[in-house]
Formats: C-alpha cells, sequence, structure tokens
C-alpha cells in the first residue's frame, strides 16, 4: 500500500470508530429517561453517564501508553471488544445496577478507541494536515446525530431501549474491517515510550472520583462527608500527576489546551445530558421529541468543527469565540426548566452550545496534538482524553445529585436542572478566561 492509500484506510477506519461511539453517546442520551423510569434507577441517572465516562478516562490513559509503546492495534481490538460485550450488559439489563455495568464496559471500550484516533492522526499526518483530519472526525458525529436521537426516541417506543445497545452490533464487525489492517501496519513508534506506567495513576483517579460521586449521591450527610474527603484524597493527586504540570494554572501551550477542554466538557455536556430528562418530565414530551432537541447541538458542533479549520483562526481567538458562544447557549437553556416556554427554543440554545463545543474541541485537540513530542501522540491524546472524561464526569456526578435530591423530595426538578445550566454556563465563561492561553503548534 502506498503512504496515500493506507492514510485514506485509517481515516476510513477512525471515522468509524468515531461513528460508532456517536450513535451509543447520542442513542443513549435520549434512551435514559426511559430506561430510568422502567428500571425505577433516577437514583442512578448521574451515575450511568459518570461511570462510562470514568471507566473511558482509565481506558484512555491504558490506550495512549499501549499505543506509545506498543502501537495502536493492540489497544483498538481490545476497545472494540470490550464495548461490544457492553452493549450485550446493558441491553440485557434486568436492573439499573446492571446497566451501570454495562455503561462501565462501554466507557472502557470507547476510551480506548478515542486514544487509537488521537494517535492515528499525530503519527500518519503532519501538522498541517491534522486540523483537517480532526474535522473529520467531527463530521463522523452527522449521520449520528441526524438519526440517533429520532431511531432511538422511536425504537425506545416501539420495540424497547434495549435495543439501542444491541442494535448496534452489527456495526462491530464493519469496524473491524475498516480499520484492523491499518492500524497493524502503522505499527509502534520508532522510539517506543518506555516511562512511568500511568494506568495505576487512572485506576486511582476514577476510584476517588467514584468515591466522589457515591458521596454526592449519599442520603446522609456524616456518610456522604466520609466518601468525598476519602475520594478527594484518592484523586486529587493523582490528577494532578496525571495531567501536564500548569494545567490548573492554565499555563500556555499543552497545559491551557488541556484546562480548555476540561471546561468545555464540563459546559457542554451539563447541557446535553440533562436536556432530555427536562423535556420528558416538565414539558410531557416523548423520547422521540427529546431526542429531537438536542439533535441542533451534535449537528452544529460538526459545523463549528469545520468552520475553525478552514478560517485558520489563531488558538486564542477561536477558543475564546467558541466559549462565548458555549456560554450564552448553556446559560439559554435555562428557559427548558419553564414548562410553559416551547421545546424549540432549546432546540436553538442547544444548537448555539454544539457551535461553541465544536470550535473549541477542534482547536484545542490541533494545539495539543501538534506540540506533542514524537513518541509521545499517546501521552498527549490521554491526556486530552482524561480532561474530556474528568469534564463529563464531574458535571455528570454534580448534576445527578442534584436529580437525585429532587427524587428524594429535597428539591423540585425543574430548579436542580435549572442550577445544573447555570453551572455549565460559569464553566463555559471560566474557558474564556483560559482561551487566550491555548497557544499554536510550533512551526516545523
Amino acid at each position: 500500500m502506498t503512504a496515500t492509500t493506507n492514510q485514506r484506510a485509517l481515516a476510513a477506519g477512525l471515522v468509524m470508530a468515531v461513528t460508532l461511539n456517536a450513535f451509543e453517546a447520542v442513542a443513549v442520551v435520549t434512551a435514559m429517561p426511559a430506561i430510568s423510569k422502567e428500571l425505577d434507577g433516577d437514583r442512578l441517572y448521574g451515575a450511568a453517564f459518570s461511570a462510562y465516562m470514568l471507566a473511558n478516562l482509565v481506558a484512555l490513559v491504558v490506550g495512549g501508553e499501549q499505543s506509545d509503546r506498543r502501537g495502536p492495534a493492540a489497544p483498538f481490538l481490545g476497545g472494540v471488544a470490550v464495548f461490544a460485550v457492553g452493549l450485550v450488559v446493558a441491553g440485557l439489563a434486568p436492573t439499573m445496577e446492571i446497566v451501570l455495568l454495562g455503561r462501565v464496559l462501554q466507557g472502557a471500550g470507547s476510551g480506548s478507541l478515542a486514544s487509537v484516533a488521537y494517535v492515528g492522526i499525530g503519527r500518519a499526518w503532519s501538522t498541517e494536515d491534522q486540523p483537517r483530519l480532526f474535522a473529520l472526525l467531527s463530521t463522523a458525529w452527522v449521520v449520528p446525530s441526524l438519526v440517533a436521537p429520532v431511531a432511538a426516541g422511536w425504537i425506545t417506543e416501539q420495540v424497547g431501549w434495549r435495543w439501542v445497545f444491541l442494535g448496534l452490533l452489527p456495526l462491530v464487525p464493519v469496524l473491524l474491517l475498516l480499520a484492523a489492517r491499518p492500524l497493524l501496519r502503522l505499527g509502534p513508534p520508532p522510539e517506543p515510550h518506555t516511562g512511568e506506567r500511568r494506568w495505576p495513576l487512572a485506576a486511582r483517579l476514577a476510584a476517588g472520583s467514584g468515591l466522589v460521586l457515591a458521596g454526592l449521591q449519599a442520603a446522609s450527610i456524616p456518610l456522604a462527608l466520609v466518601l468525598l474527603a476519602a475520594g478527594l484524597a484518592l484523586a486529587a493527586p493523582a490528577l494532578l500527576r496525571l495531567l501536564p504540570e500548569g494545567t490548573l494554572r492554565a499555563e500556555p501551550g499543552i497545559p491551557a489546551a488541556i484546562a480548555a477542554r476540561l471546561c468545555v466538557n464540563i459546559a457542554f455536556f451539563g447541557c446535553d445530558t440533562f436536556v432530555p430528562l427536562a423535556a420528558t418530565r416538565i414539558h410531557g414530551a416523548s423520547t422521540l421529541v427529546a431526542g429531537a432537541v438536542i439533535l441542533g447541538g451534535s449537528l452544529v458542533w460538526t459545523a463549528g468543527a469545520n468552520l475553525s479549520a478552514r478560517m485558520h483562526w489563531a488558538p486564542a481567538r477561536a477558543a475564546r469565540i467558541g466559549f462565548i458562544a458555549l456560554a450564552a447557549g448553556t446559560g439559554g437553556t435555562v428557559l427548558v426548566t419553564v414548562s410553559a416556554i416551547p421545546l424549540w427554543v432549546t432546540f436553538l440554545t442547544c444548537a448555539l452550545s454544539g457551535f461553541g463545543i465544536g470550535v473549541v474541541f477542534n482547536t484545542t485537540s490541533v494545539s495539543a496534538m501538534g506540540q506533542a513530542t514524537p513518541g509521545q501522540e499517546g501521552l498527549v491524546g490521554s491526556q486530552l482524553g482524561v480532561a474530556d472524561a474528568l469534564g463529563f464526569a464531574t458535571i455528570g456526578a454534580i448534576g445527578g445529585a442534584l436529580v437525585g435530591g429532587a427524587d428524594r423530595g429535597v428539591l423540585d426538578l425543574a430548579p436542580a436542572l435549572a442550577l445544573v445550566f447555570v453551572l455549565a454556563s460559569a464553566t463555559a465563561l471560566v474557558g474564556a478566561a483560559v482561551a487566550p492561553r491555548v497557544r499554536a503548534a510550533p512551526a516545523v
């Protein structure tokens, strides 16, 4: 195979991996209110998303580390297998706890696939070509974004939510057919990374974050405080070692790109994850309609990514534009908690949020991966992924705690969800303050 042919084959495989993950992510957000209702699982509603992302976090680090040591083929094949098992477990689950287990497996599988995508682009394409490839991966969300919310709503209402998971299994062999051979040809890096193994840190971070999540869900205040203290003591040191030095200070370069990624995920998924719940419980909408409401956000995400790739904006300017759009969109989404305001308004605010994350996500990917040391693309890709997973899990935990409080009668559902959207918007404003420190990759 010529280099060009191998690149085309690899691009097709990576797009298929993202497409499969996108179908699962978008469809499950739509179906989760029905799953939670049937299995009496409101107390675990947020945990179903947070557990997915915590497992995703560990797998991202493992997949990135293995890619830097052995090449991306092994973590790719392992990720596909675990993801498929997770679909089966969740699809056959008799209780919400088993759904949670399935989501853990799905998160682990998708984390490996995501790390492989970063490594594949970082090693197979030049810095000048990488923006186009990251935009192409964003484009892979187009069909899932168009089809998955409506399809998941229809499947849930007509044949049952279980087929939202089981119906994805036929896509797994297609993914293997497209991506396995190009990744095997890519092989290990010329200078395999032999530094400290990072997966124990990722495992400690996930375990500590899980304890924090349990503390946020605990009904007893003393128990909650114990769990929160133990979780923070376990997670905080691991997080500081997993992220680049200077991330919490948003130092210019890779640390600022990682900090911006953390902010953008908290902000966007605070909106995207909880809008379907507001649509079904506050507005009385069907699952199908709830899925359609968040459709705009996923679609315009792709438009934002492609626009940022074509306009050649300076990274700091692009990140600032994206965060301002995201702050406005998530702030406007508070209106979904008012039953008298029509859902098409929320469709528009979600679309504005989607544009914001599309611009920021693409910009930070290009900035961080363009500054990665050769042979450590997996390390930087996993750091981006850790920020993604931690952001999603954080807002899932906080939002889940608020929804759980509403389930226990501590407060009403509408103000609980309004607090989630306000927090998301505030986090986007923090991201706008970080944006000026996001830097372009050095010229070669």
